[in-house]
C-alpha cells in the first residue's frame, strides 16, 4: 500500500476512533486490501455542496468521523460570520445512518454554542430550506444523498436564505473544513440543551406555503376525483406530498403501496431516482391498471420530481425532466397571465443546460428568461440579486428539479408535484391531457429534443480520467460534430464565449465552471460537465426542428432521435 495511505491508516488504528471502526479497518486490511486503500487514498471532499460518499470507515467515507469534522469547520465559519448568536436547522431523508448523521451534526453544533432546530424525523430536503427562512436561521444541514444508490449518504449545507452556499461562503467554509485535523478537534458533545426538536408546526406552515401557490384552485374543487398515483419511492416524500394533495382539494390519490414505506435499503429499486424508468416502473403499472390521470414519483429526499402520463396512444411513458420543465414553467406563467397575475418585471429562471424552448416561449409571453449555472444554489443567488427589481415566479434544471415561487430556495419536489396535478387538472378541466399540451406547445414554439449521457469514472483514477477529457475537448475542440458545423465554443472555466468561424470572442457573465458547450451550425448544442456530486463525465445533447401540426409529431421527434444518436456516435461516447 502507499505510504501515504498506510500513515492515514495507520492514524485511524492508533487514534481516538470506536474500537469497532479499527476491528473493521483490520479486517479489510485482510480481506479487502484494495477497498481500504480506496478509503483512505484522498479525504472526503466538503466540495461546494458539502458531503456526499459511500458509507463506511475511512477518510474517504461518509461516517461519524467526517460528518463531524464537516461540522466543526462548518460551526466555526457560522461563528466567525455571525459572532455568538447563530442557529441553525437540521433534517434528513430516510437513507440508512441519516438520523444518526443528523443526530450527531446536531450535537456537534450544540457543543459550539449554536443553537439547534433538529426535525424530529425525516423531512424532505425543500422543507429543510423552509425551515431555515421561517425560523430566521444562520445556515443549515440536511443529511441526504439525493436519487443516490443506498450505499451512500451525504450532507448538504445551508446558508442564511435557505440556499446553498456560492461564493464567497462555499469556500471559506471549505477552508475552515480543511483546517480539522484531527477528530481531536471536534466538540462532539456536551451543552445539549441547545437542541431544539420542531416538526409538525413548520409541516403545517410549509403545506399553507405550497396551497399559496396554487392558481386554479376552482379548478382543482371542480377536479377533485382527478386519478394520481403517488411514489415517494421509500423517502421522505411519504411525509407531506398526500396532506399537500390533500390541502389542494384531490381526493383520488393512489399511493404505491410497496415503495411507500421509508427504508433506506430502497428494496424495490437499484436507483431510487425518478429519472429511471425501472425505477417508475410499480408506479406504472398501477397507474395503468386504475387508468389514472397521472403518475408522480419524488426521489429520496423529495427533491427531483418524475411524471408519467399517457400518450396519444394510450400508452403511459415518462417526461424527462425538461419536458417537465417545459409544461411547469408555461403553465405558471400562462396561467398568470389569464388569472391577471402576471407583472411586468416577472422572471424565470434556468440552468444552461436546460432545454432553450423555455428561452423561446418566455420571451414570446414578455417575461425575461436568465440562464446560470447548474445548481439550484444559483438560481437562488440570482433571486437575491434582483430581488427588487424583478419578481421570480419558477425555476428549474432538467434533472428533474423546480423551484415554484420563492418561499423555498432549493428545489422542491413537494410544491412540483402539487402545482402538476393542478396542470392536468386544468387540462382534464378542458377534456385534454398533459401529454395534448405538451404536443401543442411543440407545434406552437418548436420540437425541442434533448438526450443525457453519464459516463461514470470511478476510483483513485476516475477523476483524472475526467479531467483528461475536459482538457481534450478544451484543447482540440472539434470543428464538425456528426457533419455538423460548429460555430461557437463556450468555456465557462475560461469565461469566454468563442465564434469558431471569426475567432471573435466575448466574456461569458458567469462565475467559473468547468463546463464546456459546443453550439451547432443547425441550432443544436451539446454540452460537457464534470458532475460535482458524483464520480461523472456528463453530456447534454439538445437538437431541435419546426413541428407543423400534431400528427406529424412521431416521424418529427424520430428525426431528432435520430440526429442525437449520430452525435453520440461521433463523439464516441457509446
Amino acid at each position: 500500500m502507499d505510504s501515504k495511505i498506510q500513515e492515514k491508516v495507520d492514524s485511524w488504528l492508533n487514534g481516538n476512533y470506536e474500537q469497532s471502526v479499527k476491528d473493521e479497518i483490520k479486517r479489510l486490511e485482510k480481506e479487502n486490501p484494495d477497498e481500504l486503500a480506496d478509503a483512505f487514498y484522498k479525504n472526503l471532499e466538503f466540495g461546494t455542496g458539502g458531503l456526499r460518499g459511500i458509507m463506511g470507515v475511512g477518510t474517504n467515507r461518509m461516517n461519524k468521523y467526517t460528518v463531524g469534522m464537516a461540522t466543526q469547520g462548518y460551526a466555526n465559519y457560522l461563528k466567525q460570520q455571525f459572532g455568538n448568536d447563530v442557529s441553525v436547522a437540521i433534517a434528513h431523508d430516510s437513507r440508512n445512518n441519516s438520523r444518526s448523521f443528523a443526530e450527531i451534526t446536531a450535537n456537534v453544533f450544540a457543543a459550539n454554542d449554536i443553537k439547534v432546530y433538529l426535525f424530529e424525523s425525516l423531512r424532505p430536503t425543500p422543507e429543510l430550506s423552509f425551515a431555515i427562512r421561517k425560523l430566521g436561521c444562520k445556515g443549515g444541514v440536511v443529511c441526504t444523498a439525493s436519487h443516490n444508490p443506498k450505499e451512500y449518504n451525504g450532507y448538504k449545507a445551508y446558508w442564511d436564505d435557505g440556499a446553498q452556499m456560492v461564493p464567497p461562503h462555499d469556500k471559506n467554509v471549505i477552508i475552515e473544513v480543511e483546517k480539522i485535523a484531527s477528530v481531536d478537534d471536534v466538540k462532539w458533545s456536551g451543552k445539549e440543551g441547545n437542541i431544539t426538536i420542531i416538526g409538525k408546526d413548520i409541516d403545517t406552515e410549509y403545506i399553507e406555503m405550497v396551497k399559496g401557490l396554487s392558481v386554479y384552485p376552482e379548478v382543482c374543487a371542480k377536479q377533485h376525483d382527478l386519478k394520481i398515483v403517488y411514489t415517494p419511492i421509500h423517502g421522505t416524500g411519504i411525509m407531506l406530498v398526500p396532506d399537500v394533495l390533500k390541502a389542494y382539494g384531490f381526493t383520488n390519490v393512489n399511493i404505491v403501496e410497496e415503495q411507500s414505506k421509508p427504508d433506506g435499503n430502497f428494496p424495490t429499486v437499484v436507483y431510487p431516482n425518478p429519472e429511471e424508468k425501472e425505477t417508475m416502473s410499480i408506479g406504472l403499472k398501477k397507474a395503468q391498471e386504475l387508468d389514472a390521470d397521472v403518475l408522480l414519483g419524488t426521489d429520496p429526499d423529495a427533491d427531483r420530481v418524475g411524471i408519467g402520463v399517457k400518450n396519444d396512444k394510450g400508452e403511459w411513458i415518462l417526461l424527462n425532466g425538461n419536458q417537465t420543465a417545459v409544461l411547469a414553467f408555461n403553465y405558471v406563467i400562462e396561467a398568470r397571465k389569464a388569472k391577471g397575475l402576471a407583472e411586468s418585471n416577472d422572471m424565470v429562471i434556468k440552468t444552461i443546460v436546460t432545454t432553450d424552448m423555455i428561452d423561446v416561449f418566455a420571451k414570446a409571453n414578455g417575461v425575461s428568461c436568465y440562464n446560470v449555472l447548474t445548481g439550484f444554489k444559483w438560481i437562488a443567488e440570482l433571486i437575491r440579486v434582483k430581488a427588487w427589481k424583478e419578481t421570480y415566479i419558477i425555476g428549474g434544471e432538467e434533472s428533474f428539479g423546480l423551484m415554484i415561487g420563492n418561499k423555498v430556495r432549493d428545489k422542491d419536489a413537494v410544491s412540483a408535484v402539487a402545482i402538476i396535478c393542478e396542470m392536468a387538472a386544468y387540462e382534464k378541466e378542458k377534456g385534454r391531457t398533459l401529454y395534448e399540451k405538451l404536443i401543442d406547445l411543440y407545434v406552437q414554439y418548436g420540437l425541442y429534443k434533448e438526450e443525457l449521457v453519464s459516463i461514470t469514472k470511478k476510483g483513485m483514477n476516475g477523476a483524472a480520467e475526467i479531467a483528461d477529457m475536459m482538457k481534450g475537448y478544451r484543447d482540440n475542440p472539434p470543428k464538425q460534430i456528426a457533419g455538423v458545423d460548429v460555430v461557437e465554443l463556450l468555456d465557462y472555466q475560461l469565461q469566454k464565449a468563442t465564434d469558431l468561424k471569426t475567432g471573435e470572442s466575448k466574456k461569458i457573465e458567469l462565475p467559473k465552471s468547468n463546463v464546456l458547450q459546443f453550439v451547432l451550425a443547425d441550432g443544436g448544442k451539446v454540452s460537457a460537465r464534470p458532475s460535482g456530486t458524483e464520480p461523472k463525465i456528463k453530456f447534454y445533447f439538445s437538437v431541435n426542428t419546426k413541428l407543423e401540426n400534431a400528427t406529424g409529431f412521431d416521424a418529427a421527434e424520430k428525426i431528432l432521435n435520430d440526429k442525437i444518436a449520430a452525435i453520440i456516435k461521433d463523439m464516441q461516447l457509446k
